[in-house]
């Protein structure tokens, strides 16, 4: 029997949403840093590696969509359960994967079944109190993003000591553990709608439609997700050539970048409640165009590459938690259904971002990717510049 909550829940069960989300979000980006290894493994060439991490971001938004109905429809826990028996499977097909076709394959379902990640926010959400909500699930958020943080890192050293199939190999045993301490320790949490599994994708539908400040929200945080992925999608490789010539344990090490991510988002969210929400996410997009377009222009300096990638990371996730704010005012009711929306759009993004960035890098090099985040960018500022509808 899962265990009852009343009140606010444990600082242990709080630790445990934090640490599910983290690990279920970090299997979506263990392969970014290791692609080099996996292509010479595989003989894949750069493009046909490429559709690893594009793959693995596209059957992220696909699940966040198909999927969300569920979490209102049943038992929030054993949504998450079954989800992460699927991605510890998942990520096991992966390591033993002997072509790009499979590990293609596998990656899609890491996608799909690494969702989890988002069922432990609303889940934490549902069993704190109004008065401690919002802590609650800063907390959680705040392990997703660290959660994000170290499997870059994480997965270049493990991956240049022992080979990339033991990183997916491992994180398979580890998501297996959280998926049985899962079952044991998240309580039961009652659906919250009967409706029909149809007439809840069909809302979503409608609340896009009427929504125009949905609308533009995820149109803007696509367009910087879409520059964010094909960075990071594409750095190993760039890393691996000339001038640099460095391994998957550099790679993993720009992911370090993201504690400024990290370490914003409650600045982000204080400056958006004080300013408005506007003013963060303007600032926050001109950060990125400025960082790509300098690394454009001197794309042989690693020294600006690190700082650029600090710049970018912290506008892109400034610009995330200005979004949010916007969106969870149109709908209280709706705000998971909202949430599903935006996080979707960001991830389709970054699968578009990861496929035309393979591409642009065998055409034209670090700085053709760099060119086409800082367009993608500049388009995201022109969005939020653009006069909003009624």
């Amino acid at each position: 029997m899962s265990p009852v909550v009343t009140g606010r829940p444990p600082p242990a069960l709080v630790a445990l949403f934090a640490l599910g989300a983290g690990l279920a979000a970090a299997s979506l980006y263990y392969n970014q840093p290791i692609l080099v290894a996996m292509a010479r493994s595989l003989g894949a060439t750069t493009a046909q590696i490429g559709v690893v991490p594009m793959l693995t971001q596209l059957g992220y938004a696909s699940g966040i969509l198909l999927f969300a109905p569920f979490g209102d429809r049943r038992d929030r826990r054993q949504v998450i359960v079954v989800k992460l028996v699927t991605l510890s499977l998942s990520l096991t097909a992966a390591g033993l994967a002997q072509s790009v076709a499979v590990l293609a394959v596998a990656s899609l379902a890491i996608g799909l079944s690494a969702t989890a990640a988002q069922d432990f926010v609303p889940a934490a959400a549902a069993l704190a109190p109004p008065e401690s909500r919002g802590k609650v699930v800063g907390t959680v958020m705040t392990g997703l993003l660290l959660g994000i943080l170290l499997s870059r890192l994480a997965s270049g050293a493990v991956s240049d000591r022992y080979g990339w199939r033991v990183v997916y190999f491992g994180a398979a045993g580890i998501i297996a553990a959280l998926a049985a301490l899962s079952a044991a320790r998240v309580p039961s949490i009652a659906p919250s709608t009967r409706e029909p599994y149809g007439k809840l994708l069909r809302s979503m539908l409608a609340l896009a439609r009427d929504l125009s400040a949905l609308r533009r929200a995820t149109l803007a945080q696509a367009l910087l997700s879409f520059a964010f992925s094909a960075f990071w999608s594409t750095l190993a490789l760039s890393l691996a050539a000339p001038p640099h010539r460095l391994g998957s344990t550099a790679a993993g090490l720009f992911g370090l970048a993201g504690a400024a991510g990290a370490a914003v988002a409650p600045v982000a969210g204080a400056l958006a409640d004080k300013r408005g929400p506007e003013t963060v996410i303007r600032a926050g997009a001109a950060l990125v165009v400025i960082s790509f377009a300098s690394m454009a222009l001197w794309p042989a300096s690693l020294g600006l590459l690190i700082v650029g990638t600090v710049v970018f990371d912290l506008g892109v996730q400034a610009s995330l938690i200005a979004h949010q704010t916007i969106i969870y005012g149109l709908d209280g009711a709706a705000r998971s259904r909202l949430n599903a929306i935006l996080v979707s759009s960001m991830f389709l993004g970054m699968s578009l971002g990861a496929a035309v960035a393979s591409s642009m890098l065998s055409r034209h090099g670090w700085a053709g990717v760099m060119l086409l985040g800082a367009g993608a960018s500049a388009a995201a500022l022109v969005v939020r510049y653009w006069p909003a509808q009624s």
